[in-house]
């Protein structure tokens, strides 16, 4: 019977310092698919969005950049 208290005080015990500490640290665990890699949940997955932001604005601007600036000749009439 001792031995059932004691259980049930670690369990006790486990439960709040679970709540305490929060959610699990290893959350990347969770995910699957892109939701691994791109999420807000852990230092990785925002790194990740920021640096996408920054290579989709990357190619946004060398593309205007790097595209033909010659205009259609325009016939007179």
């Amino acid at each position: 019977m001792s031995s059932l208290i004691g259980k049930e005080a670690l369990l006790q015990a486990v439960s709040k310092a679970e709540i305490v500490a929060g959610p699990e640290t290893d959350t990347q665990s969770h995910f699957t698919g892109i939701k691994k890699y791109f999420n807000s949940y852990t230092l990785t997955g925002r790194m990740n969005c920021v640096l996408a932001t920054y290579r989709g604005i990357a190619w946004i601007v060398l593309y205007f950049k790097l595209r033909s600036k010659k205009t259609p000749a325009v016939k007179a009439t």
